[in-house]
Formats: structure tokens, C-alpha cells, sequence
């Protein structure tokens, strides 16, 4: 996997491009990325509720949750599918609009500098071999293309959102992505 970085996008994945993005500020370059978890309607994996939400194009009738979120603004800049399809919103030289009111060591206004990346799960359910897999191909791609990317410059939602947010939840397995990643750390994210 690679990122074309004359286009921002990843090469070889499909493309649904989400109209919620805007310039980072002048300066600022992907320092992070954050794993979040989303299933639309809740629960239920495989239609196309995320991609009609990211693209502004929910029909607050298909369901009575899409009542509730159908005039939301949001994106991320990749989702990895239950199969481990790999789908992109927004070009990552983009600020995606995906975290919200967020923190990560001390700096604030994490879509400035971060990268999103949406697992399709939830959770109460545990995530599939294959997101690990693809999502360990990706933090790869992006490391290499933007190397203001420590490492170790991974949060889930939860952690860049406390109190707010809870994904990517209690059965994301921090310690399969960091043997994938060939990263030594024991505990949290």
C-alpha cells in the first residue's frame, strides 16, 4: 500500500469523496493518527450508511437512528470495512472532520494534525483479523509518505476525547496493531 502524495490518496483503494474537509492550517502536517469505530445503522456492518454519511447523502428515513444524525457534517479520512476493504473519503494533505473536541499531549484541535481512520465495528463486538491487517498496511503507508508520524503517534477516539467519546472500545486489541507495527509497548494506547 502507498500513499500518492501529489493526490493524498492512497493507491489501489476505493474512493468516496466526502465533501467534509477543508485546508489544515498553513504549517501543519499529519503528527497522528486516530482509530475510531462506527457502524450505521448501530450495530448492523456491510451497508452503505457510512459512505452516505461521510458524503452527506443519508436519508434520515432508511432508519430511525439516521433521523438523528442526518444533518451531521462528518468524515475520516479511511475506512476499513469488516473484510478489510479499505475506503477513502478525504485526500490526507485534507483536515477531515472526524474528531471533534479533542486533545492529544497538550495540543487541541486534533483534525489539525491527525489522520482518521473509521474501523466498521463497535463496541461491544471484537474487531476482524483483516482490519488489523489493512490497518497495520495503512499506519505503514502513512508513516513512510508523512514522517512527522512518530511511531507511536496512535490514539483511539477515546483517548483523544475522554469522557466524549469511547471508540474504538473495549475489544480494539492495542496490542495486535503494535506487534504489527513492530512497536514495543506494553498498556495503553
Amino acid at each position: 500500500m502507498k500513499v500518492d502524495l501529489q493526490s493524498g490518496w492512497l493507491q489501489g483503494v476505493v474512493r468516496v469523496p466526502s465533501p467534509n474537509h477543508d485546508e489544515r492550517p498553513e504549517g501543519a502536517r499529519p503528527e497522528l493518527v486516530v482509530v475510531h469505530a462506527i457502524s450505521l445503522p448501530p450495530g448492523e456492518f456491510g451497508g452503505p450508511g457510512i459512505d452516505h454519511l461521510f458524503t452527506n447523502t443519508l436519508d434520515p428515513e432508511a432508519h430511525p437512528y439516521f433521523r438523528e444524525i442526518a444533518g451531521l457534517e462528518v468524515s475520516a479520512h479511511v475506512l476499513i470495512r469488516r473484510d478489510g476493504q479499505v475506503v477513502q473519503y478525504v485526500p490526507f494533505d485534507r483536515r477531515a472532520w472526524h474528531a471533534g473536541a479533542s486533545s492529544w499531549q497538550g495540543r487541541t484541535r486534533c483534525n489539525d494534525f491527525s489522520i482518521g481512520i473509521e474501523l466498521e465495528g463497535c463496541d461491544d463486538l471484537p474487531f476482524e483479523p483483516e482490519q488489523y491487517q489493512r490497518l497495520t498496511e495503512v499506519i505503514l503507508a502513512l508513516r513512510e509518505a508523512y514522517p512527522g508520524i512518530a511511531p507511536d503517534a496512535i490514539a483511539g477516539h477515546a483517548d483523544i476525547a475522554p469522557g466524549r467519546k469511547t471508540d474504538p472500545g473495549p475489544h480494539f486489541e492495542w496490542p495486535t496493531l503494535w506487534a504489527g507495527l513492530g512497536i514495543e509497548k506494553s498498556g495503553l494506547a
